[in-house]
């Protein structure tokens, strides 16, 4: 196979700006220098109307190889150009061009048709129909005057003469001012004038129509109308009815894209309103205006939706009035996907015309062969037409022909050409080579690569090197060769290169893409209010890429600056002197480089200066009578005057320059600053600058407008004095060095022809210094290199005057290649069951070709050493960074088989890989059982059913199974452990507690030990017999009315003790207590202050009105109803009948008194019934 490319072609950068929006896919472009039949690329519309002054022009360009020749017909008929003198057709074109200055336009009206044919194949025209325009005069008529009564409805016509195409039409009066319209009175589409009443003042003699005829640049008049309104009697009010159109109904029909205009005027008193509504749907509101005062609808690009009825309401304050308008839309012949695209094809190849189009009616197809209808034209084999389609079949050398396909109704016609080319054509690129591509970070990158060749080439990418494709989640490859990369990075900049393939051949190409960084503006203008007569100051700071050529443009509410020496831009800021009532208004900066651009927005806001005091501190005056004196090459001598201070002492003085030479005039730079008690300033200057100077003074109060300039400063030129800085060497590819440096600017370049001498050598190797000039580059590209060898850099700074110092050496690598060689003496050591350690030998540096990165450790897991079927995982890599000879594995799989290799990599990729090398993973403990699961829960036993843990690690020796009851507050009673085999996977656990919460844990074990454990709960049956014995008590008759009594009982206590709480006397139970001598009551008295002598004491007495805290509750010991305390044994008992044991033993009814007493002491309100039965739900 022959392998094609270009070699020995001069290197040719070409700077694209990558265009987010395009077309992916465009038709098949044929190179010029093959045979091709011939293919139509400009021709007049099909609708020619000529310019009468002008001499008519029919275009008819084609292309082809050979060069097609031309014919044209006129009406059906061969157009002879020798019997018509004043018609010649251009050279190498179908043209034709009539020189009218002999004879009449109207001579040569007609349908025209091109023919283009070559011996491949023959394409023609559509019809052009060439028609002069015409503009006939209105018919004299002599109009009566119109009078009418107030009030009434009027139309007056204008009836304009039918011209080709048809006028425009207006009124106006006598002064040539248009007459004003209104909702009462607006112009129709046929040019009427409608009043829907009229008034006294609608009386005048001059309503004139007017006809104007664009194409022959003339307007016709009408004889004015004379109008004389009446006030004889008034008229009486009426509801509206319509003038146009008539009667409930009517219909009208448009072309689909067309625009679609539908009018209703009505008459009526007073004047009524028009509005519009589609009955059988929503108006298309983003393709439809209303015209004068809503009577006019106007709807454009007329859709097959936009058919159906459309209503007219006329309403005033004494009715409405409907008409309805019923839209029709026919359609002319259109394509659904596209005209017929141009077909190449190997011999041997099939291939398929697609001519399929569209309209209403449905349009007839008529197919044609070099302009011969294909019935008529000569059999092909190959061939088969069905309908809107040709279908080819192992087309062959000489099948090429033009195939015209022509649908039509009878609305129009669409006629396209398309050819068949058979062709055998090794595949080439034609996007030209080393085109650069440039984009912005994070935006998409589209890299093309237009190829042609038959059979079609098939595209691949690769960048830098071939050694493998581009990552589909990244890029994606268009049908036309384009490669788009959704959203660029740094690491995408780089070399690409496209090779188009077919049977034929091999064709590269190399692009390059570059991806910069955003601009941004990093420090945004400020609302800002400012005095009249004050300064001000916008900054906006941006940041940029430093490879684009930035630039930064003020507007002021999105127009121009003002042209104002008040007004001055510097490189990041603007500033306004002297602020006027005018400037205030939006201001806008916007950065501009060649890719992108960002802005941002500020407001000025004027206000009247504030009333000063006697003294009045103000900005100065700006110094006068600038003066240059001691001229020196390098240096000036600048003095001035200073303004007036205005009671602000001047704090310094800013001398800028403005450089006609290098940039343009109003662009000042700051060049230095003075103290403010200084007139005087000495300059140092650079050559080959053409300076400007102003001063500007600057107090407490702000800056001063700027001096006046002074005189201009010429300094000569000069040899350079720096050389460029940031030099640096490095290579792109394995045999080239890319020096690369900061170029001077153009106040550093010091003359005319600034170039740079690039000097480099090899390092170590004593030899001469290879030299090259450059010249509007900032790098400089060294071919045939070693690979990464150490280079001695120079580069100097020349112009016409000279040549800069002598430059400092830098170091630099000529480019790198993939490392040649794998680290040797690879060993592993396991330290665990989940890491081990490989140890290797450092590659010789002069086998890596290139910096050494590192190295990188690819290991795999085979399979677990408990089963001998291999276990597929991908491959995981470890990074070590620098020169190390050893690294860690972590995270291993425990009781599994390992492989692993170890490559070096430099900055150009990884070179080949170790030996494969497998090492073991000893057992660790294995991971929890994979499930857990209860069944056959019964009285007293369970069964449990388990899986083995996903990851054994190990070989299984057991499985620990341990379960615990629960009782009600989740506490866990006795551990009960039980070891089971490692084959066993269920259990069954007798002898267990009825009714009861169990909580299991199992794990499994290997040697290592037992890992971690899976939890599960369950609980056996509840005994029905003893659930329904309690059930039973619960619900007795007896057992609810002693409960009822109990809770009567503490009620009745409870009323008791407030009743007399609240008399304020000593409780009856107090005396019998004070009597009291029970040995077994006393210590309660003494150890907690209860059922004691009652005391008067006013600190115990309980306070009128006060509360029990606010969060309701009240301690046990100081306030508690509860019955519990009224037995021994706290809570209550009851015997197997539901009954209580013993009658509040231990306690007297006295005592309970006093228990009641010392309540109400210990708390200032008295016990809630309410208290007291949550006390006995409690005792339940």
């Amino acid at each position: 196979m022959e392998r094609r490319r270009r070699m020995g072609e001069p290197h040719l950068l070409m700077l694209v700006t990558v265009v987010l929006v395009g077309h992916l896919a465009s038709a098949l472009d044929v190179p010029l220098d093959l045979p091709q039949p011939p293919t139509i690329t400009h021709q007049s519309p099909k609708d020619y109307i000529i310019d009468p002054r002008e001499n008519i022009v029919i275009h008819c360009e084609a292309k082809g190889k050979p060069h097609p020749s031309f014919s044209w017909t006129r009406n059906g008929t061969h157009f002879d150009l020798e019997q018509h003198p004043n018609v010649h057709m251009r050279a190498q074109s179908g043209t034709l061009v009539v020189d009218i200055s002999r004879e009449r336009t109207e001579h040569y009206e007609g349908t025209y048709q091109c023919t283009a044919r070559n011996k491949h194949g023959t394409a023609v025209s559509n019809d052009i129909v060439v028609r002069q325009p015409r503009s006939p005069l209105w018919s004299k008529e002599k109009i009566k005057p119109i009078v009418i009564q107030e009030g009434v409805s009027l139309v007056l016509p204008c009836r304009p003469p039918a011209g080709y195409p048809p006028p425009i039409v207006f009124w106006m009066d006598n002064n040539f001012q248009r007459l004003p319209q209104s909702n009462r009175v607006s112009q129709s589409l046929n040019g009427d004038l409608y009043f829907s009443n009229v008034l006294r003042e609608d009386s005048r003699s001059d309503y004139i129509c007017y006809a104007r005829f664009p194409h022959t640049q003339t307007i016709q008049q009408k004889q004015p109308i004379t109008v004389k309104v009446l006030n004889q009697e008034p008229v009486d009010e009426r509801k509206p009815t319509f003038l146009i159109p008539s009667g409930p109904s009517s219909s009208k029909m448009v072309l689909r894209g067309h625009t679609l205009e539908m009018e209703c005027i009505a008459e009526g008193l007073p004047t009524p309103d028009i509005s519009w509504a589609k009955v059988s749907g929503e108006l298309p509101t983003t393709r439809l205006s209303f015209l004068h005062h809503q009577k006019i609808l106007r709807i454009v690009n007329v859709s097959e939706a936009d058919a159906g009825d459309y209503r007219c309401t006329a309403r005033n304050q004494l009715g409405s009035v409907h008409h309805t308008i019923h839209i029709t839309v026919k359609a002319a012949p259109y394509w659904i996907s596209g005209a017929p695209q141009n077909l190449v094809r190997a011999p041997g190849e099939n291939g398929v015309l697609m001519c399929r189009a569209s309209g209403t009616p449905k349009p007839s197809i008529q197919w044609a062969m070099n302009g011969v209808p294909i019935e008529n034209a000569p059999k092909d084999p190959s061939r088969k037409v069905e309908d809107d389609t040709i279908i080819f079949t192992d087309v062959q050398t000489g099948s090429s022909a033009v195939y015209q396909c022509n649908i039509s109704n009878q609305y129009g016609y669409l006629l396209a050409n398309a050819f068949v080319n058979v062709l055998s054509e090794p595949p080439r690129v034609l996007t030209p080579a080393n085109t650069v591509y440039q984009v912005i970070k994070n935006h998409r990158a589209l890299l093309e690569c237009t190829s042609f060749g038959s059979p079609i080439p098939k595209i691949t990418w690769f960048k830098e090197s071939r050694s493998g494709t581009l990552g589909a989640e990244t890029h994606k490859a268009h049908e036309n060769g384009t490669l788009e990369i959704y959203v660029a990075q740094e690491k995408n900049s780089g070399k690409y290169t496209c090779v188009a393939r077919n049977s034929l051949g091999i064709y590269e190409n190399h692009v390059h893409l570059e991806v910069k960084e955003p601009t941004r503006i990093l420090k945004q203008p400020e609302y800002r209010v400012v005095q009249r007569g004050r300064s001000v100051v916008f900054e906006c700071k941006v940041k940029h890429d430093p490879s684009l050529v930035p630039t930064m443009t003020w507007l002021k509410d999105d127009g121009e600056l003002p042209d104002d020496e008040r007004f001055v831009v510097d490189a990041d800021s603007l500033t306004i002197s002297d602020v006027t009532e005018s400037d205030a208004g939006m201001y806008k900066c916007i950065m501009n480089t060649t890719l992108d651009h960002d802005s941002a927005i500020a407001e000025l806001t004027v206000v009247e200066a504030t009333p000063t005091p006697a003294i009045v501190n103000e900005r100065p005056e700006p110094p006068t009578d600038l003066e240059l004196t001691d001229h020196k090459k390098r240096s000036v001598q600048l003095t001035w005057i200073p303004g007036d201070e205005h009671n602000s002492p001047i704090q310094k003085f800013l001398i800028q320059y403005e450089d006609s030479l290098h940039h343009h005039r109003g662009h000042w730079h700051n060049l230095t600053e003075v103290p403010g008690t200084k007139t005087t300033a000495h300059l140092k200057l650079s050559p080959y600058v053409h300076y400007t100077f102003r001063v500007l003074a600057v107090n407490s109060m702000g800056v001063s407008r700027p001096s006046f300039p002074s005189k201009m400063y010429k300094t000569e030129p000069s040899a350079p004095d720096e050389n460029p800085t940031d030099v640096h060497g490095f290579g792109t590819e394995h045999d080239n060095l890319v020096i690369s440096w900061k170029p001077l600017t153009g106040l550093q370049a010091n003359g005319p022809g600034l170039h740079y001498r690039v000097m480099w050598r090899q390092k170590m190797m004593d030899t001469d210094w290879m030299t090259a000039n450059v010249t509007n580059n900032s790098k400089f590209v060294v071919s045939g290199t070693p690979t990464f060898v150490p280079y001695e850099i120079k580069v100097q700074a020349v112009n016409k005057y000279g040549i800069g110092p002598e430059p400092a050496i830098a170091l630099g690598h000529s480019g790198e290649d993939l490392p040649v060689a794998a680290p040797e003496s690879v060993q592993v050591f396991v330290l665990n069951s989940t890491l081990a350690e490989v140890h290797w030998e450092p590659v010789p540096q002069k086998l890596i070709r290139g910096y050494l990165k590192g190295y990188k450790v690819y290991y795999w897991k085979e399979r677990n050493l408990h089963k001998h079927n291999p276990h597929h995982t991908e491959k995981q890599i470890l990074t070590f960074s620098g020169n190390h000879s050893k690294g860690k594995l972590p995270g291993l799989h425990p009781f599994s088989l390992y492989s692993f290799n170890i490559r070096v990599y430099n900055g150009k990729g990884e070179g080949p890989p170790s030996h494969n090398q497998q090492f073991e993973t000893p057992e660790g403990v294995p991971s929890a059982p994979s499930s857990l699961t209860v069944s056959n829960s019964n009285l007293d036993s369970l069964s449990l059913e388990w899986n083995p843990p996903r990851d054994r690690n190990g070989l299984l020796t057991g499985y620990t199974l341990k379960y615990h009851p629960v009782n009600n507050s989740n506490e866990l009673g006795p551990e009960e452990t039980l070891a089971l085999a490692a084959n066993e996977t269920s259990v069954t656990l007798l002898n267990l507690k009825y009714s009861t919460r169990y909580k299991f844990y199992l794990n499994a074990k290997t040697s290592k030990g037992p890992g971690p454990a899976v939890t599960q709960e369950a609980i056996t049956i509840v005994d029905e017999a003893v659930a329904s014995r309690q059930v039973d008590i619960a619900t007795q008759g007896w057992f609810i009315g002693l409960m009822c009594a109990i809770a009567l009982l503490i009620l009745i206590l409870l009323i008791i003790c407030f009743i007399q709480r609240n008399k304020g006397g000593k409780y009856p139970v107090k005396e019998k207590e004070d009597a009291h001598t029970d040995p077994e009551f006393q210590p309660m008295k003494d150890e907690d202050c209860t059922f004691g002598e009652y005391s008067d004491n006013e600190d115990h007495k309980p306070l009128k009105g006060s509360r029990t805290p606010s969060s309701g509750t009240v301690k046990r010991d100081d306030s508690d109803d509860s019955l519990v305390d009224y037995g021994e044994g706290g809570d209550g008992q009851f015997n197997e009948d539901g009954s209580f044991i013993g009658q509040y033993s231990g306690k007297s009814p006295g005592r309970d008194a006093a228990a009641v007493v010392n309540e109400g002491h210990e708390s200032s309100e008295a016990p809630s019934p309410i208290n007291a039965m949550n006390s006995l739900n409690s005792f339940v």
